[in-house]
């Protein structure tokens, strides 16, 4: 929303108008959810999406024709033969898709939330509509995008910033190579923290929201970095390596008191299974399953090297805490 935002200000700023078009309602299969937004320019140009096929074909092109009558609507579509045959999308559900008009007079309140989201804020966005004769009001809380914490700057990290920003997380790098940690390596990086990797993690103030990822340049640091963060309330922690490498440092953090439940809350190896081999395939992999825990969706793990199962009975062992 805040590239979207930054669109809709841009475009009323010059003069222009727009059509913001918001799903406000979904029931059943539907390609998007609500919330989804698309931007219909007045050159006929979108920015964002509402899900393709022939219901976004069909907004755009009200839309377009709304540009010029400057008349807002509310639609119901239902995702069946009438908008799903052309292009085999056939979900048997129902989206709601409300069109606003925008001109130039409307700026301030877009404004005001891409001022919030850029500073990290929450803010909400609403407006009322009209479906069926009856009054309604739409309300979504816009929350500022989850934190992700890399502990690395090599190239795993590196890649791995690069993607997450694209995917809207506030990154946050740290490591204690300064001549590593540099804007021209990470340009789309929120911090740049330069300083002993243990250290700077125990400082750094890690929340609900946070998404922890540890790709250091090595077995010890890993390991360090690790026993910084494991006791954390962090929303995900992840941590790079082979079964060997893992099974390694969970001995050490085993002997330094860390418990079971802390450990089992760690992702290791990191990453979906895509047969990744290349850094960018690697840092490609771990993206997907940030995602996956962002979206509260449970997808296939990289394969263990050391399942989960081998890792509970492991952990369970007479020497085990």
């Amino acid at each position: 929303m805040k590239a979207l935002a930054d669109e809709i200000v841009r475009r009323l700023a010059a003069g222009e108008r727009a059509a913001l078009c918001t799903v406000v309602a979904v029931k059943g299969s539907t390609p998007q959810t609500r919330g989804a937004k698309m931007l219909v320019l007045s050159d006929g140009r979108t920015v964002g999406t509402i899900g393709g096929g022939c219901v976004e074909a069909e907004v755009r092109r009200v839309a377009i024709e709304s540009l010029t009558s400057g008349k807002s609507s509310t639609s119901r579509f239902s995702l069946d033969h009438d908008y799903g045959w052309d292009d085999g999308l056939i979900c048997g559900g129902i989206m709601d898709v409300h069109l606003q008009i925008l001109e130039p007079a409307d700026a301030p309140p877009f404004q005001q939330i891409a001022t919030a989201l850029h500073e990290d804020r929450a803010v909400v966005f609403e407006f009322q509509y009209t479906l069926d004769g009856a009054e309604r009001r739409y309300a979504e809380e816009l929350g500022p995008p989850p934190v992700l914490l890399i502990a690395g700057a090599g190239h795993v990290g590196q890649s791995l910033a690069k993607f997450a920003a694209d995917l809207d997380f506030r990154v946050d790098v740290v490591d204690d190579r300064a001549d590593h940690l540099t804007a021209e390596r990470f340009p789309t990086v929120r911090q740049r923290i330069v300083g002993e990797i243990e250290t700077e993690l125990k400082k750094y103030a890690i929340d609900a929201g946070t998404y922890v990822v540890i790709v250091t340049r090595g077995h010890r640091n890993d390991g360090r970095a690790l026993a910084a963060v494991a006791k954390s309330n962090a929303k995900y922690i992840g941590l790079i390596g082979s079964k060997r490498k893992i099974k390694a440092i969970f001995d050490d953090l085993t002997a330094q008191g860390i418990d079971r439940e802390s450990l089992l809350r760690i992702h290791a190896p990191i990453g979906l299974d895509v047969g990744a081999v290349t850094v960018p395939e690697i840092a490609m992999s771990i993206a997907a399953e940030l995602v996956a825990i962002r979206r509260g969706h449970s997808g296939p793990a990289v394969p263990m090297k050391m399942d989960a199962g081998i890792l509970s009975r492991w952990l369970e062992r007479k020497d085990a805490p």
